[in-house]
């Protein structure tokens, strides 16, 4: 499946969005998409690399590596979509600006979009926050907190208790992986080793390697 700026699909009635750095993407991406277009019932799902990204302090890998593994990872995924538009933006890009490309390319259907707990806990941070509500339903998975040393280790889910906006959870086992610490890892095993293929895909770790990505880890 190639990666795609257009519609992934003709007529649909359930649309979902899920965006992220994807620096790497890693085996707990993929079985979120996996839930999400199953419990959804989506028609369609669109994978979306990040652009510029507003909220990160650090530079990102390029696009063109980013978009690769994550065909790597998804492209074989019945009714997802791995969609380059984010990417191709001038300056910041915003959650709000896609879901409104995304609603009018697909008339009348649903719009959700996935997301991890993480992220719902910083929600009301996000620019034009208001709108995203407005244009799609919350759909949300636990993750446990996130940091350097979480790639593998066990620990307690993030406390989405008390937040005070409207959101859809998607059962999903909780996985301790965390593309910070994939990165970190990648470079102490100079790009390839036995942690690094427990969290990533076969491809996206023989790409790592081929491609010296994460040697300069932050």
């Amino acid at each position: 499946m190639g990666v795609a700026a257009e519609p992934c699909a003709l007529v649909v009635r359930r649309v979902g969005m899920f965006g992220g750095a994807f620096d790497p993407p890693h085996l707990a991406h993929r079985e979120l998409a996996e839930v999400a277009l199953a419990q959804l019932g989506l028609d369609v799902l669109h994978i979306l690399p990040t652009g510029q990204a507003w909220h990160k302090a650090r530079p990102l890998s390029g696009a063109e590596h980013r978009l690769a593994m994550c065909e790597l990872v998804f492209g074989d995924l019945e009714k997802a979509c791995v969609d380059a538009r984010e990417t191709l933006r001038v300056g910041p890009s915003y959650t709000a600006d896609t879901l409104i490309e995304l609603a009018k390319e697909y008339p009348g259907a649903e719009l959700f979009m996935v997301i991890g707990a993480d992220q719902l806990l910083a929600f009301k941070s996000w620019v034009r926050w208001e709108e995203v509500m407005d244009l799609a339903t919350l759909a949300v998975a636990q993750r446990p907190p996130q940091g350097p040393d979480a790639a593998l280790e066990q620990g307690l889910a993030a406390d989405i208790s008390h937040v005070d906006v409207p959101f859809v959870p998607l059962n999903m086992p909780l996985h301790h992986i965390s593309a910070t610490a994939i990165r970190a890892r990648a470079s102490a095993a100079n790009g390839h080793g036995p942690d690094l293929d427990r969290l990533v895909s076969n491809d996206v770790a023989s790409y790592i390697s081929t491609h010296s990505l994460y040697q300069d880890p932050t």
